[in-house]
C-alpha cells in the first residue's frame, strides 16, 4: 500500500502552509491530487512529485530557445 502524507507533511514538502493547501483544495486553483478518507485529507508522495514536475520550468521560454537556435544556425552558415 502507498504511504500517505497528512497536510502538515505535504505542506512541508511543498514549502507552503497547510492553509495554502486548504485554499488550493477549496478553490481548485491547482490540480494537486489528494485522497479524502472521511474528514481526513491525505496526499500521495507520487502526486506531490507530479505536481512539482508539472511546474518545473527551464527558465527559458520556447520562443527564446527557437531564437537562439536560429541565431546559432545563421552564424554557422556565415
Amino acid at each position: 500500500m502507498t504511504e500517505l502524507l497528512d497536510s502538515r507533511e505535504a505542506a512541508r514538502q511543498l514549502n507552503v502552509t497547510e492553509g495554502t493547501l486548504a485554499v488550493w483544495r477549496a478553490t481548485k486553483r491547482y490540480p494537486l491530487r489528494y485522497v479524502k478518507i472521511g474528514r481526513k485529507i491525505r496526499y500521495r508522495p507520487a502526486d506531490l512529485e507530479a505536481f512539482l514536475e508539472a511546474r518545473t520550468h527551464s527558465g527559458v521560454s520556447d520562443s527564446e530557445v527557437r531564437t537562439k537556435c536560429r541565431r546559432s544556425r545563421s552564424r554557422k552558415a556565415a
